[in-house]
């Protein structure tokens, strides 16, 4: 069953820009893991395979309805102690999700927790949809497929932060239909349980988009990734249980994100 959680978190000393990176946001999430579980944040330390989570970057908290378009990649200045700040983590299985219950049940809102310099304390946590978070929810992988349209055409996606596509040795960041969808379905055999057989995106055409390129920097290295609004129409006589599959896979998004670096705050996707 995926989760997009939203923790949403309180600095207790300043947090520098150097440690707003999606490396450090990555070292975070092994932290928290490895308090409940050692074994398996040394696991997911290690492990080269598609890994069942994603991460966002940190992001100031808004009193009034965000921006919807895109959220803040980097920070120039540092973000002040007492800053209400959240923060996504989305999990794509029952077992990671399981195995991290401890951390939520037992959750200390005076214990520390360190991003690079600074401290952090988790004051809460969201699991359901609101007016001004739209990025928290919860669904089963038999919910998402039940709920998908038979009908739906229009495929509208919001790239909240940069999107990339490895292709060979090389990245690519204009998002075609087989880059996203592949991405998608990869991650949806891979976590799901339910197989989508014999699906073909062929019917898939771009309708309108408004995209820019976008850098991301870690340390000395830096990605390239689109960013932006992108929508596809499903064109031609198609079966209504193709139109559903591929419905369940737009849907999926929101957990699972698309392309590269989402467990460093890349690739985080909804649909509009």
């Amino acid at each position: 069953m995926p989760h997009s959680l939203i923790l949403n978190l309180l600095p207790q000393s300043p947090i520098y820009p150097q440690f707003l990176t999606g490396r450090h946001y990555h070292a975070l999430f092994l932290t928290l893991v490895s308090s409940v579980d050692p074994a398996l944040g040394e696991y997911l330390h290690n492990s080269k395979a598609d890994k069942a989570f994603t991460l966002s970057p940190l992001q100031i908290q808004q009193r009034t309805k965000p921006d919807h378009y895109s959220l803040q990649l980097s920070h120039q200045k540092p973000i002040p102690a007492g800053t209400p700040c959240w923060w996504r983590v989305s999990l794509l299985d029952d077992t990671l999700f399981s195995k991290l219950t401890p951390l939520w049940l037992n959750l200390n809102p005076e214990h520390p927790w360190h991003l690079g310099s600074a401290n952090l304390y988790i004051t809460s946590i969201q699991g359901t949809p609101q007016s001004i978070q739209p990025w928290a929810n919860a669904c089963s992988y038999a919910q998402l497929y039940e709920q998908a349209s038979e009908s739906d055409r229009a495929l509208n996606f919001l790239f909240a932060t940069p999107v990339a596509f490895r292709q060979g040795t090389y990245d690519t960041f204009l998002p075609t239909r087989e880059c996203i969808f592949n991405s998608l379905l990869s991650r949806w055999q891979k976590y799901s349980g339910i197989e989508l057989s014999n699906i073909s995106f062929d019917s898939i055409y771009p309708s309108c988009f408004n995209i820019n390129t976008e850098i991301v920097r870690n340390y000395d290295s830096k990605f390239i990734g689109c960013i932006g609004e992108i929508g596809y129409r499903i064109l031609g006589e198609i079966e209504p249980n193709t139109i559903k599959q591929i419905n369940a896979l737009a849907d999926f998004a929101l957990y699972a994100g698309i392309g590269r670096k989402t467990t460093m705050g890349m690739g985080m996707v909804r649909r509009r």
